[in-house]
């Protein structure tokens, strides 16, 4: 016998099944239209490529020796002199330092010296070498000076600058600077300065006891002796 109750509830749920289906073809077709679709969905994209990043600036020692005038590099130049070789004779009018090689040769450096009132002349010996020293400004200088710091710890910004060799008991060194473009002038107390380069090199070839000669402003060196070998 026909169910007329049954056929109704069949139909009813076709007709929500049909529905169903026609939602899902109007969404495909709308996502069709719209462009191809992928695949694979779940494929992550490639990363993106970034420009890659500048690399910091080296490090520049700001103590770094300046271009120096030719004359006054580290040279090796013919030299007579009767002094032993390992002597340093420190020409002031010139602002050369020679360290005495023998066979007529010395080694020269271009060098500072005091300014008008602060040079000075005599004989002495290296009698302390320091790496790196600490700066304490004698009294004398502080007098000139107040402004002075009564104590700097030695350092690139020292200006001692890389290496000290003390001489005698007086309060003079020939030392570093943390100033390269004074090499060559005349601006100093009464110490002789060196490139930080040259003041290193000088410090390695000499030794405490070292026999210094300082010469005055007016015994200027003969112009045969000096020139480079």
């Amino acid at each position: 016998m026909f169910n007329l109750d049954g056929f109704k509830l069949n139909s009813r749920r076709a007709a929500i099944a049909l529905g169903a289906l026609a939602v899902g073809v109007s969404a495909f077709s709308a996502l069709a239209g719209a462009g191809p679709l992928p695949l694979f969905p779940f494929v992550m994209a490639p990363p993106v490529q970034t420009a890659p990043q500048p690399q910091a600036a080296p490090y520049r020692d700001e103590g770094a020796v300046a271009e120096l005038p030719a004359r006054l590099k580290r040279q090796v130049v013919s030299y007579a002199t009767r002094e032993a070789p390992g002597t340093i004779i420190i020409d002031t009018p010139n602002t050369y330092l020679y360290l005495v090689l023998g066979n007529g040769q010395a080694m020269r450096y271009g060098i500072g010296v005091g300014r008008d009132g602060f040079t000075w002349s005599g004989v002495q010996s290296i009698t302390k070498k320091a790496e790196w020293p600490d700066w304490t400004p004698p009294a004398e200088m502080i007098a000139r000076q107040p402004y002075l710091p009564r104590y700097m710890a030695g350092g690139p910004g020292n200006p001692l600058g890389a290496r000290a060799m003390y001489l005698g008991g007086t309060i003079y060194r020939i030392h570093g600077t943390n100033a390269p473009g004074t090499i060559g002038t005349r601006v100093s107390s009464g110490c002789i300065r060196l490139t930080n380069e040259d003041v290193t090199d000088l410090y390695l070839r000499v030794n405490v006891g070292t026999r210094v000669i300082v010469l005055s402003l007016d015994r200027r060196a003969d112009n045969s002796v000096g020139k480079r070998g």
